[in-house]
């Protein structure tokens, strides 16, 4: 069912307990899914349930249509008018308005999306923009006026063939706009799908590269919310339980054969992450890799998150005093440790970072962020929206120090 309410703000105000024994719980406001489908197989019945949502499909791919013909062969079938758009790389400004006139043209009254988070994000940016009139700049955070839609969006499916953003269950989009060399989100409730369907038989066989990056954005989503500030009972249970699996998950991917057990996990995790990230936020690494993306916009978001995040995590856990946010880092380097096979928590970020660069994970500036640049995204990072959740303010002299420390 459509959500009606369309306010962003969150909610996390902190409600003190009243009787010994009581642990004070976290007001939370979660966005999810009317329906959500995960397991192996489940794609089959994609087509059957698009149908119920409207007869005038959008079909939005990634740059090979053919790994989408079985899906508009399908809608067909179900005597749905189908057209197609391709998404081929992480949408910006331009692409948006180009595949926006375009997509008009057909009067589509559903989307149905397959893809990486650059392909589901476009999907879910065109349901959104589709029945409104206004610019794209007049919803836009940051760099427009991110004024609310007028208009409901078009009702959308989503399948993610990779498992790293978990944008299937999320309420943004987020977009290059490369004016402002910014990346910055389409944001609004009503823009989670209306049906995801998380298939982890249409991530077998991705290349490593692709398997790589997309696994440490995974694991940033889970890490991310769970040492968030604004971490609550719901989005931490999500955390705990996908956190452990990550790594080792990865790691068999990475290093061993084709393991549809591990693709399954890290399905999971993803998802996991996208359900997390819209509650609790996120942190540092997404802070600064927002502001990387419109600098070095042909940087895989993946990839700039999976350089980070160990270098992140080592700054936030030296500055780190409350008592609870020790103790969840803690935990979070724990569960790590083993995988890494490392006796130390406190040697797990090192390790991480030793175990990515081994298995080809590129540096910043190999993926195109200037060293001169890396005080101007240090300044930009600090006041991008994924920043506020982080479990410890950071100055610009440690963004810098990550970044470095990333290059």
């Amino acid at each position: 069912m459509r959500n009606t309410v369309h306010g962003n703000a969150p909610c996390n105000r902190r409600w003190p307990s009243e009787r010994r024994g009581v642990a004070d719980l976290t007001a939370f406001d979660m966005v999810a899914p009317g329906r959500l489908i995960f397991g192996r197989g489940k794609a089959e019945y994609a087509a059957e349930m698009a149908a119920g949502l409207g007869r005038r499909a959008l079909l939005v791919h990634g740059r090979e249509p053919e790994r989408a013909a079985w899906l508009m062969d399908a809608l067909r079938r179900e005597g749905c008018a189908v057209m197609a758009v391709s998404s081929p790389g992480e949408p910006d400004l331009p692409a948006l308005e180009s595949a926006l006139e375009h997509a008009r043209g057909h009067t589509p009254d559903l989307v149905v999306a397959i893809g990486g988070g650059a392909v589901l994000d476009t999907g879910k940016a065109l349901a959104a923009l589709i029945p409104g009139r206004r610019p794209i700049m007049d919803h836009l955070e940051v760099v427009g006026r991110a004024l609310p839609l007028e208009v409901a969006p078009l009702p959308m499916l989503a399948l993610p063939t990779t498992a790293g953003t978990g944008a299937e269950v999320t309420r943004n989009a987020v977009i290059g706009v490369p004016g402002s060399r910014r990346k910055v989100s389409l944001r609004d409730t009503r823009m989670v799908p209306d049906l995801a369907i998380v298939d982890p038989a249409l991530t077998d066989g991705l290349p490593p590269a692709v398997t790589l990056a997309s696994g440490l954005d995974a694991l940033t989503q889970v890490i991310e919310p769970f040492l968030s500030s604004r971490a609550a009972p719901m989005s931490d249970a999500l955390c705990a339980a996908a956190i452990p699996v990550a790594l080792p998950a990865l790691i068999r991917l990475m290093e061993e054969e084709e393991d549809p057990g591990a693709r399954d996990s890290m399905a999971w995790v993803s998802l996991c992450g996208g359900l997390a990230l819209a509650q609790a936020g996120l942190g540092a690494v997404h802070g600064l890799a927002g502001v990387i993306g419109g600098m070095a916009p042909d940087a895989p978001h993946g990839a700039v998150c999976g350089s980070l995040l160990p270098h992140v995590l080592s700054v936030n856990a030296e500055r780190l005093r409350d008592a609870d946010a020790v103790t969840r880092m803690a935990r979070v380097l724990g569960w790590m440790a083993a995988p890494l096979e490392v006796s130390a928590p406190r040697d797990v970020p090192a390790a991480l970072a030793a175990w990515s660069r081994a298995q080809g994970l590129p540096g910043l500036t190999a993926m195109g962020l200037e060293p001169a640049e890396f005080g101007v995204v240090a300044r930009a990072a600090q006041g991008a929206s994924s920043m506020k959740p982080n479990p410890v303010p950071l100055d610009v002299a440690a963004l810098v120090a990550c970044l470095r420390a990333a290059a």
